[in-house]
């Protein structure tokens, strides 16, 4: 693999999805592959686990590349994994939401029981469920076993959930509505 063929990968995942392009020649084909799996990965659309089964077959070619082309358009505003750093550890993630779903079933359980208060408890639930969707996000990021581009679609829905300013500060949100808890002077 050479420049000139780093150079032709980047070319090719940053063109339109669906510009055809010419299969390269066998011989040609193995450093054409490795070369557009370096650019991918280095550019995070592509999880090296990957590497095994996308762009394998030289006849897959433009399929492949296609479908690298549509995550580079859909992942180049998506945060870069190094900002999973800023959120708190998966394990941590874990135990918040499942304080979430404990909170989530303890109000369904007193809807039942309080009938005047069915209003309040509705607007609770949908309270903590749409934190809920923010911490689920919290965790895609941070699971490891997940692709490189699942994780960076969870940090940019994340992003796009809490506002760049809390995301770039690190600010996260509750993971239940704090603000529904009365608190003793």
């Amino acid at each position: 693999m050479s420049p000139s063929d780093l150079v032709l990968a980047a070319i090719l995942l940053a063109a339109p999805v669906g510009t055809p392009e010419q299969m390269p020649a066998p011989e040609r084909w193995p450093a054409v592959r490795e070369a557009i799996h370096k650019t991918a990965v280095r550019w995070e659309i592509m999880d090296p686990r990957e590497e095994r089964y996308l762009l394998a077959a030289r006849e897959d070619f433009e399929t492949d590349l296609n479908l690298l082309r549509k995550r580079y358009v859909e992942l180049n505003d998506a945060p870069k994994l190094m900002d999973c750093q800023r959120l708190p550890d998966r394990r941590t993630v874990n135990e918040l939401i499942k304080f979430n779903r404990a909170f989530r079933k303890n109000l369904e359980e007193r809807e039942v029981w309080e009938l005047d208060r069915t209003d309040l408890f509705t607007q609770t639930m949908q309270e903590t469920d749409r934190l809920y969707q923010y911490w689920d996000a919290i965790r895609d990021a941070q699971c490891d076993f997940y692709y490189v581009t699942v994780r960076r679609a969870a940090l940019k829905k994340l992003r796009e959930f809490i506002g760049e300013e809390a995301f770039l500060a690190g600010v996260m949100p509750p993971y239940v509505p704090e603000w529904r808890f009365a608190f003793a002077p």
